[in-house]
């Protein structure tokens, strides 16, 4: 049995060298997973706050509401992917880290019936690798860029050892992508299977 999906491009603002990547997501899912599959198939850590910017609303996770004196957000729980596109929205923002301020475009690009032989969410492809953490947003990344990949700058050392290692702009962690969007997929896995059976698991009840 198969189930609706979106094809998703999800693609960082403000970076010459694009990066990108192109996932697929059941209908049913809710902004807060939706946020969970972006952090993982970017290659964030989960280290910052977050927000959806649909049209005049801003969904993310209820406890950040009121923080700094901010406007409310509506719950990224409550609402599912299905009726952000029923309402005719091909693209939003995803905004992660309000310090760094890294800015999403995610590209509604199709809507059609998914393989009853896959598992949701799913990796597709991209290009690109994640910027670090607190780098200091597109402006930061593109000075740390300059550093780390030319041996003669004057910060070169020192960025190389902040960041831990050697970086390199192209390569992606693919393998780290698809184990987080298959644990996702695993989650899934046993309530979709309960409601499509028609049945619930019982409730486990233990002495206290």
């Amino acid at each position: 049995m198969s189930e609706p999906i979106a094809r998703l491009r999800i693609e960082l603002q403000e970076l010459e060298a694009k990066i990108w990547r192109r996932i697929d997501m059941p209908l049913s899912t809710t902004l807060q997973a939706l946020h969970e599959a972006i952090q993982w198939s970017m290659g964030w850590t989960f280290s910052h706050l977050w927000e959806f910017e649909i049209g005049d609303r801003r969904y993310s996770d209820p406890r950040f509401r009121e923080f700094d004196g901010e406007p409310a957000f509506y719950s990224a729980k409550g609402i599912r992917l299905r009726t952000v596109i029923a309402r005719d929205v091909d693209r939003f923002v995803y905004i992660y880290d309000f310090g760094d301020y890294w800015c999403h475009d995610v590209i509604v690009e199709e809507v059609r019936d998914g393989d009853p032989d896959m598992e949701y969410p799913a990796f597709v492809e991209g290009a690109g690798r994640c910027p670090p953490e607190d780098v200091g947003g597109p402006g930061g990344f593109m000075d740390f860029l300059e550093a780390v990949l030319d041996p003669t700058h004057e910060e070169h050392q020192a960025l190389l050892q902040w960041y831990g290692g050697p970086f390199d702009p192209s390569v992606l962690n693919e393998t780290l992508i698809r184990l987080g969007l298959d644990d996702m997929a695993r989650r899934r896995r046993g309530p979709l299977a309960s409601h499509r059976s028609g049945s619930r698991r019982p409730k486990r009840w233990t002495r206290t």
